[in-house]
């Protein structure tokens, strides 16, 4: 088990997501980057699909009450093992009474603490993935109780060594492919979706990432139609909307673009006022 000494500034539980309800308008959600949150879970031996933490910008403070080993991958937030730095992307023993906490956050915008064996919270429709309205609670809270399979003392201990994709961090690239009305836009506006610098704006989280500049939009709004994670929306004023992982399951606005499950990582580690640009692959 672990106790939260202090919460961080919106730190979540998630696994893979919750699938088999978006016909009951139920969203995926799971991890933001989901690569990342694989990753500290391949290196310790889970299962990918473990659940996991996930922090956002500042990170919180845990106190372990059982041994165990951790991980961390993803942003860069300076964590610390009782005031001692470590590094993410490596397997980290836990003794029992161990502290970990984050002194700041160096790049990206979200890392993913893997515990061996997975956290073991509460399941909901079939996802431990925190969610408002269908989890108890939409963030961890200070005194919370987490709990954990405790590593026996003659377990065997995992220290696998996967190579990091550290370019997730770094590129300003977005895969992406035709959305079903990429087709109906102007050719003028096709070349600037393909040409154009676009930044993160103010309005960022787990549901949506809206861009900017505004676009110039001649396009009517659409039927009801589904939409996915990755999903890019265009709305009447010409905002373009990149729906994320909370996102509803279906939408009117023209879907002129769908990124590629890679990028959706990618922009899910971008802070305000960071540059991306589009790149066609059909």
């Amino acid at each position: 088990m672990l106790k939260v000494v202090k919460s961080g500034f919106y730190t979540t539980i998630q696994d893979s997501g919750r699938f088999g309800y978006r016909a009951f308008g139920v969203p995926i959600s799971g991890s933001m980057d989901s690569y990342s949150s694989h990753y500290a879970n391949s290196i310790l031996g889970n299962d990918r699909d473990c659940a996991v933490l996930e922090i956002t910008m500042s990170g919180p403070e845990l106190h372990f009450q059982e041994p165990t080993q951790i991980a961390i991958a993803g942003a860069d937030l300076t964590p610390k093992l009782n005031g001692k730095l470590i590094s993410n992307n490596q397997v980290i023993d836990i003794k029992f009474n161990d502290v970990l906490s984050f002194a700041g956050l160096r790049n990206g915008l979200r890392c993913y603490l893997a515990i061996k064996g997975g956290l073991q919270s509460e399941v909901y429709l079939g996802s431990r993935s925190m969610y408002n309205t269908i989890s108890e609670s939409d963030t961890i809270n200070v005194g919370e109780e987490i709990y954990y399979e405790k590593s026996p003392s003659n377990s065997i201990k995992t220290y696998s060594n996967l190579k990091y994709d550290h370019d997730l961090l770094s590129t300003k690239i977005l895969e992406v492919e035709n959305g079903p009305e990429y087709n109906e836009l102007p050719q003028e506006l096709k070349n600037k979706l393909s040409k154009l610098q676009f930044k993160v704006s103010k309005f960022n989280n787990r549901m949506a990432y809206q861009l900017e500049p505004l676009m110039s939009n001649t396009l009517e709004t659409i039927l009801t139609s589904p939409v996915l994670p990755g999903t890019v929306q265009l709305t009447p004023n010409g905002n373009l909307i990149i729906l994320m992982r909370d996102c509803q399951t279906t939408g009117g606005y023209p879907r002129v673009l769908q990124l590629t499950e890679r990028s959706l990582n990618i922009i899910s580690q971008k802070r305000q006022g960071e540059k991306i640009f589009f790149r066609l692959t059909n």
